[in-house]
């Protein structure tokens, strides 16, 4: 093939520019992301029943809903939330390759099954199944910068005029509204309506009987009367517009003609639709929305395609009011992406120097660079094909792709350059005579290295995904490699490289003193090899020594899933003593939002805090605060990084008395929860009931905050609360004959709201809520306040039928894989992983009573998948490339000696990993295997040639010590390429360095120890294992017999 492609120049130069055309016209059609669609596939439920506890919902709606979704396919695991205020969610999770429109059909026909077993008000609110991502792509804030306009205008202004539109951008999941629009609330004063003897109910009857449109035809309406000349609609009652309008309706019309309206017993006003949420934006009132990422969708694009909606409405924004970015998460990737683009070029660069100072000829340096850009555009081209995406790893893929296509380019290079030298040939011969030399090696080489890469592509679940992202890059540049190192790069030496003119190691200069100096090294580890190879017993004696303190240092390398990473944005949740009201709250807030604007003045952009909603649930004693630190050129020194400044702030809030505090980063992948660190669900297996489970997890939180190992463990929910009991006397109620419907709905009026219909507010349809006025419903004795009419017509006080008591109870139920749970997050200690706090939890866990157990979800979940998968990937790939070699070279021997290398490249990316603190996560399991390839590659250069003059009738040594004189070069020059190639990933700093020093330090490590130990105890290897071959089957090369028949 190669000989072809010599006497074709032309034809080599096409395939290689239609490779990189195709490339360049993937490039601009390929998406951009951080990661590949890691998350597991997510179906959630939503069920909302009114007026329920957290307990009725939990047994009579989402027990039943559970026990109905088995038998689905490719399922994970199911978690599920009940809640005070009614709603009920269950989210089912399944494989991260499942299809999320065939999971969610499955979970729809599961569903069906359990409708008909649903209180009635469920099925009438109707259930919601979507296809959910956790975590948020970017929160909008919306400030007035002149104070004309508080929260409730503001909110008001976002819920009618930007919601909508933005909600209908592609690739936007859910909204949540940080405030909510304006409803017309009618506060009733229970005094008023006791003095007119009038109910809440009457209140609610008049408003729907009088603000209502009529659909009412119309005059001369078809048929018509024959001369019928017009036609016109007919308007009765349309829907009220205005505060005055509403204070106008009538209550009732006495016999003295007098007249109640609501004006008389209530006030009337806009106001939110709720007052869940208190926002502000640096200390201003605020409004905010909340957007998460439809499943499956880009997240680069989908922010774009958000900020230009918002660009498109911002001409039409009241005046004074702002829109501002205080959460987006897209910033990071695309510096990240930035990032390794940057580094991509660095090593470009020093991979071109690294080859011009062995090559020492301009032309012979350009023809492996050549290379570069013709297999990176054309990798490109592959990604496209398979339909993957511009991510950190496709681009760490690349960079190490870098160092492996220059490798090839540089072996024909140099053997070409070795040849012209050696044999005095001219360039087109000495071409032809090298490409039949090394074609073997080449071939070798590319099959070994993608051989480590392609059991990785056949994983399961989110690592699966990972690993396939990144072998299937490394394997297409491989083979790319291959094509160009046999067709273009051949035809490049033919036509670009000089006769022998002088000998290299005459050159004066620098480069003189190089080739000298390199001369001297090279002799002195041929000298060095043939002292080992004579003492290859003592030899073996240390190699095993390394292996069996190798087994001990892994065991010492901490392990974790990703590498933390500094976002530059952090999360502050809070939380209140349980039933503490918003206004303690807000006190707290007020300290937080001052802590971070303040002493953290430097780091920090902005602050939105959020009371009333937490990722442990919601309510008045909760609250979220999104730190929005400053761009990270910034922020260099160690001090300023996020988890830095995340620890600083959870020193200081843990000083506060009244409230719980803590900085949380987001973890490396947002889809798979929202804070870093570990996340458990404690288990009732045992049936105790939930006092015991509370008990359980207070033992547990309490021993894991005095571990010295963790840090920052908590119950990611709410705290049981005491709960205002109102038994009604059924008997009493009937002895004064009033309805019980009556009674349920007088307090859920009065103390909760009821919605009654819409009104237009702004030619925007709003709605109409009527509650309580706030004096009449803060205690218990406000109860008697409030009255019912019987069935003779006289009023009666709810006091004098009902009874009241406090009790404990849960504002929020959480259950996980059909079994009450609570769910546990915390992080490990400062320089531990959470490989290590993970292990420390479930030594905790292990000391709780009989009847409780727990497991991992989210992060952690995967976490522990990966780092079960990792041994058999390892085992996998090194019997794969074994059997490649054995394939290959028709031999057993070959791969044995190639095979006994891997453990020297590993022990240096372990050593170096332990000496930089990092552990053991998915991206230096990445990098070992790189390593594991790159080992055997050196193997192969110096096994194949060595082979090959040993069965030509050299003895074993003096083969080997030939091997290595002809391969050292090489070997030092791809080494050094690819080391220098991952450079800039190890010393990376910024966004995304955590990925790019974990990758970067492994192999770097990896491949220094396998080419500087390698040099040395390859040729021994290859010398035991073949006399021990030979010992074995009894047989000899050819040609050596050959020679000893002649002698005799």
């Amino acid at each position: 093939m190669a000989r072809f492609f010599i006497d074709h120049p032309i034809f080599a130069w096409v395939i290689a520019i239609l490779i990189m055309l195709a490339g360049l016209l993937s490039i601009f059609q390929l998406p951009i992301a951080q990661y590949p669609g890691i998350a597991p596939t997510a179906i959630e439920i939503r069920t909302a029943y009114p007026g329920a506890s957290a307990k009725v919902v939990e047994d009579s709606v989402i027990q039943v809903i559970e026990q109905n979704l088995t038998g689905l396919d490719d399922l994970q695991y199911i978690s599920s939330t009940s809640d005070s205020s009614g709603v009920g969610q269950i989210t089912v999770t399944f494989q991260a390759d499942t299809d999320p429109d065939i999971a969610q059909v499955q979970v729809q026909n599961k569903l069906q099954a359990a409708m008909p077993l649903l209180p009635q008000d469920v099925q009438q609110q109707g259930i919601r199944i979507t296809k959910s991502s956790t975590g948020f792509l970017m929160v909008l804030g919306f400030v007035s910068n002149n104070g004309k306009m508080d929260r409730y205008d503001i909110a008001d202004y976002v819920a009618a005029n930007i919601q909508d539109p933005v909600s209908r951008v592609n690739g936007v999941g859910q909204i949540n509204l940080f405030g909510s629009q304006y409803a017309m609330r009618i506060w009733l004063n229970a005094n008023n309506l006791a003095n007119y003897k009038l109910t809440t109910e009457d209140v609610v009857n008049a408003i729907r009987e009088q603000n209502v449109q009529i659909a009412a035809g119309e005059i001369g309406g078809t048929p018509a009367v024959e001369g019928q000349q017009i036609a016109a609609s007919i308007v009765v009652e349309t829907r009220m517009e205005t505060v005055s309008e509403f204070e106008n309706i009538l209550l009732r019309v006495n016999q003295d003609g007098s007249e109640i309206r609501i004006k008389d017993v209530a006030n009337v006003s806009l106001g939110g639709e709720n007052f869940q949420f208190e926002t502000e934006y640096n200390k201003q009132s605020a409004a905010g929305l909340g957007i998460t990422l439809a499943s499956g969708a880009n997240a680069l694009e989908t922010a774009q395609m958000i900020r230009d909606r918002i660009s498109e409405l911002e001409p039409f924004f009241p005046e004074g009011l702002e829109v501002t970015y205080p959460y987006d998460t897209t910033p990071f990737v695309k510096i990240s992406i930035e990032g390794v683009v940057k580094t991509l070029v660095e090593a470009m660069i020093l991979v071109f120097l690294v080859m011009y100072l062995f090559l020492q000829n301009f032309r012979a340096t350009l023809i492996p660079a050549v290379a570069v850009p013709v297999v990176i555009l054309g990798t490109f081209g592959i990604l496209f094909a398979f339909g993957f995406s511009i991510n950190m790893l496709t681009m760490f893929a690349m960079v190490l792709a870098i160092g492996l296509l220059v490798d090839d380019a540089i072996v024909v290079v140099e053997n070409v350059e070795r040849v012209i030298h050696e044999d005095g040939l001219s360039p087109k011969e000495a071409t032809r005579k090298s490409m039949d030399q090394i074609t073997g090696a080449l071939v070798g080489i590319v099959l070994t290295v993608s051989a480590v890469f392609i059991p990785m592509a056949f994983f399961p679940g989110s690592t699966g995904v990972i690993y396939r992202q990144f072998s299937i890059t490394v394997v297409a540049a491989m083979a790319l490699s291959l094509l160009i190192a046999l067709t273009l790069t051949p035809a490049l030496c033919a036509s670009l490289l000089k006769d022998a003119k002088h000998d290299p190691a005459k050159k004066r200069g620098f480069f003189g003193w190089f080739n000298r100096s390199f001369e001297k090294t090279s002799k002195g580890t041929q000298n060095a090899v043939g002292y080992l190879i004579k003492r290859s017993a003592r030899v073996m004696l240390i190699y095993l020594l390394i292996v069996a303190g190798l087994a001990y240092l892994f065991t010492q390398l901490p392990s974790s899933f990703f590498p933390d990473e500094d976002q530059g944005i952090l999360f502050t949740e809070m939380q209140l003593p349980v039933n503490a009201s918003k206004q303690r709250s807000i006190e707290v807030m007020n300290r937080i939002e001052d802590y971070y604007l303040e002493q953290e003045g430097d780091n920090v952009e902005s602050v939105f805090s959020v009371i009333g909603y937490s990722f442990s649930g919601r309510g008045q004693n909760s609250g979220l605060i999104f730190v929005n630190l400053k761009s990270w050129d910034q922020r260099t020194a160690p001090e300023q990084s996020a988890q830095a400044i995340a620890n600083r702030a959870s020193g200081y809030f843990s000083q506060f008395k009244d409230a719980v505090a803590f900085a949380i980063a987001p973890p490396p992948i947002r889809e798979l929860g929202n804070a870093s660190g570990f996340n458990m669900m404690l288990q009732d297996l045992g049936g105790m009931g939930h006092e015991e489970l509370v008990k359980a997890r207070d033992t547990l939180l309490m021993q894991a905050n005095q571990d010295p190992r963790l840090n920052q463990v908590r119950h990611s929910g709410l705290q049981d609360r005491p709960q205002f009991k109102i038994d009604i006397n059924h008997q009493k109620a009937m002895a004064f004959g009033v309805s019980l419907d009556d009674i349920n709905s007088t307090f859920g009026t009065a103390w909760g709201s009821t919605y009654v219909n819409d009104f237009i507010d702004k030619g925007r349809v709003k709605r109409v809520y009527v509650q309580g006025d706030a004096p009449f419903r803060m205690m218990p004795e406000d109860v008697g306040d409030w009255y019912v009419r019987n069935s003779s017509g006289e009023m009666v006080p709810l006091s004098a039928i009902s009874d009241s008591r406090w009790i404990y109870g849960s504002p929020r139920l959480e259950r996980y894989n059909g079994v009450p749970a609570m769910n546990i997050q915390g992080q490990a200690a400062a320089g531990l992983s959470s490989g290590e706090a993970m292990q420390a939890m479930e030594e905790l866990v292990d000391q709780l009573p009989e009847g409780f157990g727990y497991e991992w979800t989210a992060l952690s979940l995967q976490e522990r998948a990966s780092g079960a998968q990792a041994p058999l990937l390892y085992a996998l790939s090194i019997l794969v490339v074994f059997l490649f070699l054995a394939a290959l070279y028709e031999s057993w021997s070959v791969p044995f000696s190639v095979m006994l290398v891997v453990p020297l490249g590993v022990l240096g990316a372990v050593l170096f990993a332990l000496s930089r603190g990092m552990s053991n996560d998915i991206y230096f399991q990445v990098g070992l295997l790189t390593t594991i390839g790159l080992s055997a590659r050196n193997a192969i250069l110096i096994v194949e040639f060595a082979k090959s003059l040993y069965e030509e009738g050299k003895s074993l040594s003096e083969a080997t010590l030939e091997a290595i004189r002809m391969r050292l070069r090489p070997i030092a020059m791809t080494a050094l390429t690819f080391m220098l190639g991952v450079t800039p990933l190890m010393l990376a700093s910024g966004a995304g360095s955590g990925a790019q020093n974990a990758i970067g330090t492994g192999v770097f490590g990896g491949m220094l120890a396998a080419t500087s130990l390698a040099i040395f105890f390859i040729p021994v290897f290859f010398v035991v294992i073949f006399t021990l071959a030979q010992k074995i089957t009894g047989k000899t090369p050819a040609k050596q017999q050959v020679s000893q028949g002649e002698s005799a």
